[in-house]
């Protein structure tokens, strides 16, 4: 391990039962710069273009619009952080592939742009280790630690015996099972914001296209709060009406572990079809559309995705 790995930041209190971000400079709206400019809207041609059943056409929705199915609700991991950075770049200088994540949020009953709605996304980064939990992350690779690496040989010794008793564990570190809430290791929160929709139900995010650990597939976390107040201090009460999770098909994920630092990774790779967290059902389940430069995806991935929630109902994935 790196001294990096090693490290324990000062505990990190979070009041989880409360929406409240803290804003700095002000101003809420501020410019998204180039990536402001690259806003891509799913369509019902592209959702039959991508594996599973993905999307519906709505009696209610007009020729420019389409409605889709009500978006896969997942666990949130237990490297969820009540969001404390509102900003639309959240890279933080982290190495990797430039990614460009522009979100539209619907109500799949009506096909209607949920607008001010504050979006909350989070991801491990090149290396599969997530800010706020380096010590606890299970990436891998040259430049960075939380574990991985090469597994153990032989057969292992003290095997117990009998029958298990006490509650289950909530799942393995990083996500992989969903289960209980972890507190924050350090003051990290590189990769991670939360930024509120337009009146097309519109965000955009800037950040780099995500690495991978043990377990799981390479992913996003997302959730997305309805009914709050955005005030001088940020966005307060509401509710969380999604808990989901992005997904990459294979052949950017490929393309990906070609260019460093994903390049470096000693960790075993989990593939789309074998994550126990996507249900295969396409964009509905949360895979992204991507357009990139199939012979230089360095240069950088836009990726968009519309979901359909249910404004009126509670999804907070615990």
């Amino acid at each position: 391990m790196t001294e990096n790995e090693k490290a324990h930041g000062p505990e990190h209190e979070q009041d989880l039962t409360r929406r409240k971000v803290i804003m700095a400079g002000g101003a809420v709206m501020a410019a998204v710069g180039v990536g402001g400019g690259l806003a891509m809207t799913a369509s019902a041609s592209e959702s039959t273009a991508t594996t599973g059943p993905s999307g519906t056409a709505s009696s209610t929705s007009s020729a420019a619009e389409t409605c889709y199915q009500l978006t896969s609700e997942t666990t949130e991991g237990p490297y969820y952080i009540d969001a404390d950075k509102l900003r639309q770049d959240i890279t933080e200088n982290k190495e990797g592939i430039p990614l460009t994540l522009t979100l539209k949020v619907i109500d799949s009953d009506t096909c209607k742009p949920i607008r001010n709605a504050a979006v909350d996304i989070w991801h491990c980064d090149a290396l599969g280790i997530y800010s706020g939990y380096e010590s606890l992350s299970t990436g891998g690779g040259g430049g960075g630690g939380g574990g991985g690496g090469t597994p153990p040989t032989g057969a292992p010794s003290g095997t117990p015996t009998g029958t298990p008793t006490g509650e289950p564990p909530s799942g393995p570190p990083g996500g992989t099972g969903g289960g209980g809430h972890e507190e924050p290791t350090d003051d990290e929160r590189y990769l991670r914001g939360t930024w509120r929709t337009d009146k097309q139900g519109r965000v955009t995010f800037r950040t780099i296209f995500p690495g991978w650990y043990r377990g799981r597939t390479v992913h996003i976390h997302t959730k997305v709060h309805v009914d709050g107040k955005w005030t001088d201090a940020g966005y307060e009460g509401g509710h969380t009406c999604h808990t989901g999770q992005f997904f990459f098909d294979e052949e950017s994920v490929l393309a990906s572990a070609e260019v460093e630092p994903y390049s470096t990774s000693t960790t075993e790779r989990t593939t789309l079809t074998e994550d126990h967290i996507y249900d295969q059902s396409g964009i509905a389940g949360g895979l992204l559309k991507l357009k990139y430069d199939k012979k230089h995806i360095a240069k950088g991935v836009l990726g968009s995705i519309t979901m359909g929630v249910a404004p009126d109902e509670t999804h907070d994935g615990t």
